[in-house]
């Protein structure tokens, strides 16, 4: 497919990468001549300089026979225009990043009447990312699947688990009603079977319901429990969203912002919480607003050193809970055993949701991909197919199923049914099937099959 991505942010750069990769005709576009350079010089793809905005920067990028325009600048409303012209010029499907809250409420009326394919907002996302990590303790990601009826958890092992030792076979479903999908150990990752045993440290990705994920996170470590009061740390758009999400919740927050505008439009929005006007950076500041005794502390400033370092200063003052948004995660690997705990990206939440929408495109015949997430630094896809009555898996038990290695199945939604599968189940047509995956590029559930 011939794709164009306007704005060479993170986004963009990640878009470009992931979907040259996969093999995609990718182009590029961003009034920086420098950035198209650097980025056409390490990736598959061809670049013009210039704002997509402008009538002939789109021409000349070939927009009116492309599959795919996406709008990943940083100003709204130049994604918006770029898309309205990308459509007009003849662009089949149009996708763009809009991330203002006085934007989020008319999403449906700029889809229907712009004939703008998907809005995205990595700020929204990042949100609900957040809240369901305050809602699973000692969750250090959360992925959902079939609406939110399952979820995917990562969590850290403890060191004085009860299960520690023990197989997945012996674990059974006794502490929970869950699946152990897949496990990060050092540098290694597996999709382990029943033999499979489990150690203090290991990185557990648990698939269930909501109620049995937080019995076996209790049975892992009896002292968890969901977070009373949250301190944040910067009061940008993210906040905004996720004061909204959380007053559902009684949790008691404080938020501190270093710009008094910014502070005082907090304040008249949101009441219920403590709005600071100083600096979230400073450890002084920190001590004076008494950071240690908050359950959790989020670290959602601009600058991504900032977040790592109030994290950390945090962790170190004793907080149970830190969650810190990092976009460019190259620096995670140099504080990789400082303590951090659960890492928001936002960026790669985005562009994991555009690969999934340009892969369903590729497939609209077949099984449709309804959900995508990268976990385990890319290494592991987790998908949910929607399944075509006419596919290949249909009506075979499972043990009968000819399933390419480095393959589960993680869970069959049927109806109002949950189903985690054994050898005797069956997939049906218009089942919803999760599977996790070491190997990339699923377009359909057949996929999962062995050539021949």
């Amino acid at each position: 497919m011939k794709i164009i991505i306007s704005g060479l942010g993170k986004v963009g750069e990640v878009l470009a990468s992931d979907l040259s990769r996969e093999q995609h005709d990718v182009v590029v576009i961003d009034q920086d001549e420098d950035k198209v350079d650097r980025l056409i010089m390490s990736v598959d793809a061809t670049g013009i300089a210039g704002s997509a905005s402008f009538l002939d920067v789109q021409m000349e990028a070939g927009v009116d026979d492309c599959d795919i325009f996406i709008a990943v600048t940083p100003d709204d409303e130049t994604n918006i225009i770029a898309g309205i012209t990308a459509k007009k010029l003849g662009a089949r499907y149009v996708i763009c990043r809009v991330r203002s809250p006085e934007y989020s409420s008319q999403f449906d009326f700029l889809r229907e009447s712009l004939g703008i394919d998907m809005l995205i907002n990595p700020d929204l996302e990042a949100a609900r990312e957040i809240e369901n990590i305050l809602l699973f303790p000692a969750a250090l990601s959360v992925e959902h699947f079939g609406g939110t009826r399952v979820f995917m958890v990562q969590t850290i092992f403890a060191e004085d688990s009860i299960l520690v030792g023990k197989s997945l076979s012996e674990i059974g479903r006794g502490y929970g009603n869950v699946l152990v999908g897949v496990v990060e150990r050092e540098d290694e990752i597996f999709i382990p079977d029943g033999n499979f045993v489990l150690l203090a440290g290991d990185n557990l990705y648990l698939t269930g319901e909501s109620g049995e994920i937080l019995h076996f996170l209790h049975t892992n470590n009896s002292e968890l429990y969901r977070p009373r009061s949250a301190l944040i740390v910067g009061g940008g758009r993210i906040t905004r969203y996720l004061l909204n999400r959380l007053n559902k919740y009684r949790i008691k927050i404080k938020v501190i912002e270093n710009k008094e505008e910014i502070a005082d439009l907090l304040a008249s929005e949101h009441p219920e919480a403590e709005i600071v006007f100083a600096d979230g950076t400073d450890q002084k500041i920190l001590r004076e607003e008494r950071m240690q005794n908050y359950d959790a502390v989020i670290s959602l400033t601009g600058i991504d050193e900032e977040n790592l370092l109030i994290s950390l200063f945090a962790a170190q003052q004793g907080v149970k809970s830190t969650i810190t948004k990092v976009n460019r995660t190259n620096l995670l690997k140099v504080l990789e055993h400082a303590g951090l705990q659960a890492i928001v990206t936002p960026n790669k939440v985005i562009a994991d949701n555009i690969i999934r929408y340009v892969r369903s495109l590729q497939n609209s015949e077949g099984s449709a991909i309804e959900s995508l997430h990268r976990i385990g630094e890319g290494k592991v896809e987790a998908l949910q197919f929607r399944v075509a009555c006419d596919s290949k898996v249909c009506d075979k038990t499972l043990r009968d199923l000819n399933t390419k290695p480095g393959i589960l199945i993680l869970c069959i939604l049927r109806k109002n049914e949950i189903i985690f599968p054994g050898g005797d189940d069956k997939i049906q047509g218009n089942d919803r099937v999760i599977i996790v995956t070491t190997e990339p590029n699923f377009q359909d559930i057949a996929d999962i099959l062995q050539e021949g």
